[in-house]
């Protein structure tokens, strides 16, 4: 990152300092008016993150990347949201030709051979599709947490996003698991019942997996991938 760069989103939290999730996407919004965009899995942070922004009426536009292999109960939660908002959380799906020709060459199920086929089938599914979405925006609003993960532990509140020319801010950052369950049951928010059957971290449905009692937060992504970082290149540190 250059320095004017960080300059400049020093000065943002700087101003952003004491400021509620909430006021600190309005404060966002009146910064760069029109291009604040958050991307929702449906997870339970991403929808403390989708009520406190439909509640409010906050003018950030929410979208979803539709890999095209959820969880049935993923597609439920994105229609009771729907529903329970009166919103339409838009879709960005996977290009065709690119799925069709990974398809075609390497077969549906690709991704379990090697981490090199995973992650071109998370590129086509996830990357190249987050990147036409944040097109023309200036701050991408993500669900990501510290306790994730130890790489995420290094993600700031508010940072810049190479991959995606983006400055990115994860108000949830420093959130526990117990303060978003807690928001959830308190707002009667819609959430994924999966959460309640050991799945804590939800991707694609081939790609995921309930975890053990001591299991890390990601061991149920990608789980035949040992010792790999647990990462589909979204977020990079």
């Amino acid at each position: 990152m250059n320095h004017t760069r960080q300059e400049n989103i020093t000065d943002l939290l700087d101003q952003m300092g004491g400021l509620s999730i909430e006021e600190s996407l309005h404060f966002l919004v009146g910064q760069f008016p029109g291009q604040v965009s958050f991307s929702t899995s449906f997870s339970q942070e991403d929808q403390v993150i989708t009520h406190t922004i439909l509640s409010a009426r906050i003018p950030v536009s929410v979208f979803t990347l539709d890999t095209g292999r959820l969880f049935a109960e993923t597609y439920s939660v994105w229609s009771s949201t729907n529903e329970r908002y009166n919103t339409k959380v838009l879709a960005y799906n996977p290009d065709r030709n690119l799925l069709e020709d990974y398809l075609n060459l390497k077969g549906p199920n690709a991704f379990y051979a090697s981490v090199v086929n995973r992650k071109e089938c998370c590129h086509i599914r996830k990357v190249e599709p987050l990147k036409r979405a944040l097109q023309g925006k200036a701050v991408w609003v993500t669900g990501l947490r510290a306790e994730h993960s130890a790489e995420r532990k290094n993600h700031g509140l508010l940072e810049w996003d190479e991959n995606n020319a983006v400055i990115k801010y994860n108000p949830l950052l420093f959130w526990t698991t117990d303060e978003v369950n807690q928001f959830i049951h308190q707002h009667n928010i819609p959430y994924n019942p999966l959460h309640d059957k050991g799945f804590v971290s939800i991707g694609c449905a081939p790609c995921t997996r309930a975890i053990k009692p001591g299991e890390d937060f990601r061991a149920g992504r990608w789980w035949w991938e040992d010792g790999a970082k647990k990462e589909c290149g979204l977020h990079v540190g």
